[in-house]
């Protein structure tokens, strides 16, 4: 049975985790004494961020809201000792700048709850037709390209929709994105509401420094590029927009058809022009609400929001967005620093990446990043792309950091490029995935390492383990999504690969369709096409730039062709056996909690 919070317990607490302890042990004691039916408690325990695992009975993943990914020492060191204490030993860093663990027991779960919120850590509203994490740009603050510092907004965007009463009960989840620049680091293109921040030039020569907001992107089986609201959005209005369009979904969202309930589907129906001319119809009278939230937030007055500027005399560098790299004979650290740190921000700090291997941390990686948090009086972010990167650090503070990254295992060069593949949790937690993604993305990972390949920059691998596009597979230079296959007669895991995918300068293109491959071709496939990148391209040529003058996807996977070929399975069962597992594959599909 469930532990009921004391009192004093209780008082310690923020006021507002702890009524949501509270409510969530009330909750779970009525479920576990039958008082309340099951649909009812799931749609509940979803809005609190606890999600059901394929594994069925009583085993749990906790996702953690980490808004904008910002941490703090105590937090690292509190999730250690809660993957330790209630999970497997090791906790996931997700896409969307979360962090999740597994088989957590249900009954356990308040004391989870409590143990996070000590550390000012909630899961509200990190799962279920909520305002997910408001996610931003994790070079926030230290990017030498940035118009604003958006972390203060960020904060304040979360503030202002966690616990909200417009956004508890929504047709579908609604996702919010912050960038500093169109460079889009944070990858707003493919939000609900997507904010890059911009600037616009008045009559007199002033320059304003604002927002462009994109609204109705998506990804999933069917993707929609994020649409420009308005040509410029001042920061006095960005939060009351961004209320309006959530106002305009709540009101208009499909709520009888799950899967065609998201903000996208409502421009599909209406049209764009619609769309705009409700939300800032919206917005004008939005005054009159008890929930207007106009003007500059305290949290931006307070923290403020200038830019980091470019230093003098210094080139910026930003990981992971340029052309490949080949690093050469070099020592360790050499190769490191020469891909793992960014540089020019004015303030004369700089920044380095922390490798997280498929995006998993476990708890001995977890101190040793708070440990370093505090040594080194830096700050830390979980990345977009399921690392973490230590900011505000000293030059000459970078060797010894080295040192403590890679002590722990997480300091290996090429954090964010191809070696970095990411992948969602796949058949190992997930409901809804066909496919053992983990294990293709370790495996392509380690054939880049034989082949060489590891540390090409500007190249993108992701991967999801069905056509939902957890992964983002959409959205990366190569992508895979995971498909049953039938071959001889059996069933056998596949993936579709795609190519050619890009986020970035306020634009978005979607990977165009390859070949289907047999999960055991896959990591060929994209050593080849990493392969012949590397030996084709141009000076200072990126993949989407390669990719078109190669003929674009289909005329790439030509020369791929042969591996769309299952062997009999007498010749190689391992082609009828997924990654990670020991038996025959089955496509095991269970109830789906993403669309509840």
């Amino acid at each position: 049975m469930a532990q009921l919070t004391s009192p004093l317990e209780t008082a310690r607490l923020d006021p507002e985790m702890a009524a949501d302890i509270a409510k969530f042990e009330e909750m779970l004691a009525g479920y576990l004494a039958g008082r309340v039916p099951e649909d009812v408690f799931r749609v509940f325990r979803l809005n609190n961020g606890i999600y059901g695992q394929r594994q069925g009975g009583t085993n749990q993943m906790v996702r953690v809201k980490v808004p904008y990914g910002a941490m703090t020492a105590d937090q690292l060191d509190l999730l250690a000792d809660l993957v330790v204490d209630h999970s497997r030993g090791w906790g996931h860093i997700t896409t969307r700048q979360n962090i999740q663990f597994h088989f957590v027991e249900l009954t356990e779960i308040p004391t989870v709850m409590r143990r996070l919120a000590e550390a000012g850590l909630t899961t509200r509203e990190a799962c279920g037709d909520t305002v997910r994490n408001v996610q931003g740009c994790h070079l926030a603050g230290a990017c030498p390209y940035e118009v604003l510092d958006i972390s203060a907004w960020a904060e304040a965007t979360h503030r202002h929709f966690v616990r909200n009463p417009l956004g508890q009960r929504l047709p579908r989840k609604f996702k919010i994105n912050f960038s500093g620049c169109d460079t889009d680091c944070g990858q707003a293109m493919f939000n609900d509401v997507g904010v890059i921040a911009a600037s616009r030039t008045h009559p007199d020569g002033s320059v304003e420094p604002g927002f462009r907001v994109y609204i109705a992107g998506g990804l999933g089986t069917t993707p929609f590029p994020a649409l420009a609201l308005e040509e410029f959005t001042s920061r006095e209005d960005l939060l009351p927009t961004i209320e309006s369009v959530l106002r305009v979904f709540e009101q208009t969202g499909n709520r009888d058809n799950k899967l065609r309930a998201r903000l996208k589907w409502v421009v599909d129906q209406l049209g764009i022009d619609e769309v705009r001319r409700r939300v800032l119809a919206i917005r004008r009278f939005l005054p009159a609400s008890s929930t207007w939230p106009g003007g500059v937030p305290e949290v931006v007055a307070e923290w403020g929001d200038d830019p980091a500027g470019v230093a003098d005399d210094v080139t910026p560098t930003l990981v992971g967005q340029g052309v490949p790299v080949a690093l050469g004979a070099k020592t360790p650290y050499d190769r490191w620093a020469e891909v793992n740190v960014v540089r020019g921000a004015a303030n004369g700090t700089v920044s380095a990446y922390a490798w997280c291997e498929l995006g998993d941390v476990t708890a001995e990686q977890f101190r040793a990043l708070a440990a370093v948090v505090r040594e080194f009086d830096t700050d830390v972010r979980v990345t977009n792309r399921q690392n973490f990167v230590l900011r505000d650090l000293a030059e000459d503070q970078l060797p010894a950091l080295f040192q403590r990254l890679a002590d722990a295992g997480m300091a290996r060069p090429g954090a964010e490029l191809v070696r970095d593949v990411v992948a969602c949790p796949g058949a190992d937690t997930c409901n809804l995935a066909v496919t053992q993604s983990r294990g293709l993305a370790k495996a392509i990972g380690d054939a880049l390492e034989a082949e060489g390949l590891a540390e090409v920059g500007g190249v993108r691998i992701n991967i999801s383990g069905c056509t939902n596009s957890c992964g983002q597979h959409h959205a990366s230079d190569i992508g895979f999504f995971g498909a049953e296959r039938r071959a001889h007669g059996q069933a056998a895991p596949g993936y579709q690969m795609l190519l050619g995918g890009y986020v970035g300068q306020e634009s978005i293109q979607f990977g165009q369709k390859a070949l289907r491959l047999p999960a055991k071709n896959a990591p060929q496939a994209a050593v080849r096409v990493v392969r012949r990148f590397v030996d084709e391209r141009q000076a200072g040529e990126n993949f989407p730039a390669w990719l078109e003058r190669s003929g674009g996807a289909k005329e790439v996977a030509v020369d791929l062709k042969e591996l769309d070929q299952f062997p009999l399975p007498d010749e190689s069962p391992d082609h009828y056996v997924d990654y990670d597992e020991t038996g025959p594959y089955s496509a095991e599909v269970g109830d789906s909690e993403c669309a509840t």
